[in-house]
């Protein structure tokens, strides 16, 4: 099955925009109207840029950050991050310095954990964290969780596509939000509108993209 037609949503930025598909999309949380394809957002070279330099803008003056946390395949924008972050400018608190770039690994669903030898790029450091989109804040507060559990501080939180506006006390900072997509729904499957409807759903999603069905 199709998912359908895709619409495209602009930014100021010719190379920021997203991709979506109007339907009945259903994660392991909750049912949403649209699916927010930002694949291309992730691996494309241009449009990783531009989302990384319109999300540094939010800490470059601001906020001291010495590891960047990849969530959701986000690795790529990550390293464009800390390049934005470090730029020589004046008036830049990271101008000049070392930035780690780190992905997690995950255990017994959303639960982060770090070995050994990646442990210590947490301990002690003021880290960005870094998702891809935060519709239900689950990922990102399981993130705020995991750092300060491995002795890192959460310098703030952002990602392409939000939903809300903190979790746990910290700012989350986003390229889109629903201001784009005023009619966007989301919402536990058990209070559904669209399956009370007896509309069927059009694809399953999870952070690596969506499974038509």
């Amino acid at each position: 099955m199709s998912l359908g037609e895709c619409y495209r949503i602009r930014s100021e930025s010719p190379d920021l925009y997203l991709n979506i598909y109007k339907g009945h999309f259903a994660t392991s949380h909750s049912h949403m109207n649209y699916y927010i394809d930002i694949a291309s957002n992730k691996a494309n070279l241009r449009e990783a840029k531009a989302v990384a330099q319109a999300l540094a803008k939010h800490y470059q003056y601001t906020e001291r950050i010495e590891t960047v946390l990849c969530l959701d395949g986000t690795e790529v924008i990550g390293a464009f991050l800390a390049e934005q972050l470090t730029k020589p400018d004046r008036y830049s608190v990271n101008a000049g310095r070392d930035i780690f770039v780190l992905t997690p690994e995950h255990i017994s669903g959303s639960q982060l954990f770090f070995r050994d030898n990646t442990a210590p790029m947490i301990n002690g450091k003021s880290v960005l964290i870094l998702a891809a989109s935060v519709v239900t804040g689950y990922t990102a507060e399981s993130a705020v969780e995991a750092v300060r559990y491995y002795g890192g501080t959460p310098a703030g939180i952002c990602s392409i596509f939000a939903t809300v506006n903190e979790t746990n006390g910290i700012p989350i900072r986003s390229v889109f939000d629903p201001k784009y997509l005023p009619d966007y729904l989301f919402c536990p499957a058990i209070r559904c509108p669209m399956c009370k409807r007896g509309e069927k759903i059009t694809a399953l999603v999870n952070s690596f993209g969506c499974s038509a069905l």
